[in-house]
C-alpha cells in the first residue's frame, strides 16, 4: 500500500504530490531512511509542511508498526 502526499496548487486546489517533504517526515517522527524502507515516497525538493500529510503519515505508521510483544 503506497500513500501519497497532498499538495495544494495555486488557487488552493489539491493534487497528488510526488512525495512527502522532509519537514512532514520530521514532524511525524520518521527519518528519510525509514520512510524509504516502508515504501513512502520522499520529495527532497519540497519545503512545505501540510498538517493533513503529517496526520496521514501518523495514521499509516500506526497500521504498519506492530506493538512489541512482552517477553516474560
Amino acid at each position: 500500500m503506497k500513500i501519497t502526499a497532498i499538495v495544494l496548487r495555486k488557487g488552493g486546489h489539491p493534487r497528488k504530490g510526488r512525495g512527502f517533504s522532509r519537514e512532514e517526515l520530521k514532524k511525524a517522527d520518521m527519518d528519510r531512511a525509514k520512510a524509504l524502507r516502508l515504501g513512502i515516497l520522499v520529495d527532497l525538493r519540497r519545503t512545505t509542511l501540510h498538517e493533513e500529510n503529517v496526520e496521514k503519515l501518523r495514521e499509516y505508521l500506526k497500521t504498519v508498526e506492530k506493538p512489541k510483544s512482552k517477553t516474560e
